[in-house]
């Protein structure tokens, strides 16, 4: 099962590098490839896999190392509750219902909520740059200060800039401001992410006809298997922003679906302005006719228009935390990459054009198939996971988080219903 082994050894990543790891990533990369290549249909499942997935997931989580700065109760209660996610939904969906779906998914969404919860409480101050950056950007924004142009205090690692696109800022800042961590705030998105995802679970005019139970579940899985994949804990603790980039893409997904295209800009746009690696998404948008080349370019322009009062704040300032440190940042060795393999095992750095090659490839024949066969939403969704999936394996600094996302996108892509006598070409 490679949804299992990849998510497993991402929780085994965390902070290690492995040679076995950047080859099950490949060899799941591999595998999304294929499946897009061939454009396979799930017409139908064993019954069982379902819980099967769940209940593996939760015996991974247990046995497998797991990085987390929570300690003693609070690591107990965290683990106890996802494997009441995982084991309650899993039960709930041996024979499931309408009902029974929709109460493993409220399960899950709970869950969530209740372990990240126990996680911010647990850990008031991980020791992480991420959660220290956040946490000092969202009260200079409260300032009416720039955050790009700051020194953090008592951080552990990057001392100096902020990484991140100003829009996870603004996202995030409400949870420091009302709940005095950043944390509740990404809970907050999570818990909009998975109501997108039931949102998109919703028959339309021209799906294929499937009963409330098929619908119920196209929701309930992907969620569920989320909210208990491997390595949750660590990314909830380590307040990393995936969730928040996901969320807007399940939203422009939904948007998509009903009509709304134009309103579909929106959540997009406020997802490009806050990590920088989903301006690999646009190219394909601008080829898929459903979206179209105005929307595509009108997403660009709005993202610029959401990022550019902190530009014009200092450009120079802008430019190097979010453009030229990170293309100069050290490789981090942990960092389970290609790349990382080369420079740790073989003194090797790659040079930058064999990098380039792995992601323009990747881009190029996603952007190919997509404009020849004009997928339907779902297949979209699985072509923007296998881009960022094959950036990631080249980059110098991927780690849990950024792979998470590509198992999100395809999670995601899982409950958009079939179209009717949909047929696209080969």
């Amino acid at each position: 099962m490679l949804w299992l082994a990849y998510l497993g050894v991402l929780q085994w990543s965390v902070v290690r590098f492995r040679f076995p790891i950047v080859i099950t990533l490949s060899v799941a990369a591999t595998g999304l490839g294929v499946w897009l290549w061939r454009r396979s249909e799930i017409r139908s499942v064993p019954p069982l896999l379902a819980p099967t997935v769940l209940v593996a997931s939760v015996v991974i989580t247990w046995l497998v190392p797991l990085f987390s700065y929570l300690r003693g109760g609070s690591l107990t209660a965290s683990l106890v509750t996802l494997s009441v996610v995982g084991l309650g939904g899993a039960a709930l969906l041996v024979q499931p219902t309408a009902a029974r779906a929709r109460t493993a998914y409220l399960l899950a969404v709970l869950g969530h909520v209740v372990t990240a919860t126990i996680a911010t409480i647990g850990d008031p101050a991980p020791k992480i740059d991420v959660w220290v950056t956040l946490q000092q950007a969202s009260d200079a924004l409260a300032r009416g200060e720039n955050f790009y142009d700051m020194n953090w205090t008592d951080s552990p690692g990057i001392q100096d800039a902020f990484t991140y696109l100003p829009w996870t800022t603004v996202l995030l800042a409400p949870g420091r401001w009302i709940g005095g961590d950043v944390r509740w705030a990404l809970a907050f998105w999570s818990v909009v992410l998975f109501a997108g995802i039931w949102a998109l679970a919703r028959p339309r005019r021209g799906d294929d006809e499937s009963s409330m139970c098929a619908s119920a579940l196209r929701a309930a899985i992907p969620v569920t298997a989320l909210v208990v994949a491997p390595g949750t804990l660590t990314q909830i603790d380590q307040a990393w922003t995936e969730p928040l980039l996901a969320t807007g893409i399940v939203w422009w997904a939904v948007l998509v679906r009903r009509g709304h295209a134009w309103w579909a800009i929106v959540p997009l746009a406020l997802a490009c302005a806050s990590k920088q690696h989903l301006a690999l998404l646009l190219p394909l948008l601008l080829l898929w006719r459903p979206f179209g080349v105005k929307r595509a370019i009108a997403t660009g322009a709005l993202t610029g228009v959401l990022i550019a009062p902190w530009f014009l704040a200092s450009p120079k300032d802008f430019v190097h935390d979010t453009v030229t440190l990170l293309v100069g940042f050290h490789p981090i060795r942990f960092a389970n990459t290609w790349y990382l393999y080369f420079l740790n095992e073989h003194g090797i750095t790659l040079p930058f054009w064999v990098t380039g090659i792995v992601v323009v490839g990747a881009l190029g024949t996603a952007a190919w198939l997509i404009h020849r066969r004009q997928p339907g939403l779902d297949e979209l969704l699985r072509w923007f996971a296998f881009v960022l999936l094959a950036a990631n394996l080249v980059n110098k600094q991927a780690f849990y988080n950024q792979y998470w996302l590509s198992a999100a996108l395809v999670a995601i892509s899982l409950a958009v219903p079939a179209r009717r006598h949909q047929r696209a070409e080969p």
